[in-house]
């Protein structure tokens, strides 16, 4: 579990779907249906996004090391370490 991206998606989800919003009202779609799959869409795509997101960080940091760290399962300890 990853629980840097759970923080990320909400930062991700509205960036994702405020921009897909945005990008649907410059091209002239000014219909609900079309705004409302714009924000469904950003929502959706936001946990992925949030998860390379996390990868990408956790891979520059040089003092990350992710051999030393185990899978700790669906819901993690509050204790555990970082995957």
């Amino acid at each position: 579990m990853d629980r840097l991206s759970l923080f990320l998606t909400l930062l991700t989800g509205s960036v994702l779907a405020g921009g897909l919003t945005i990008l649907v009202l410059s091209l002239g779609y000014y219909s609900w249906p079309a705004i409302g799959i714009a924000a469904g869409l950003g929502f959706v795509l936001s946990w992925p996004a949030a998860y390379v997101v996390s990868r990408r960080i956790k891979r520059w940091d040089p003092d990350w090391d992710e051999t030393a760290v185990k899978d700790a399962g669906v819901i993690p300890r509050p204790g555990a370490p970082e995957v």
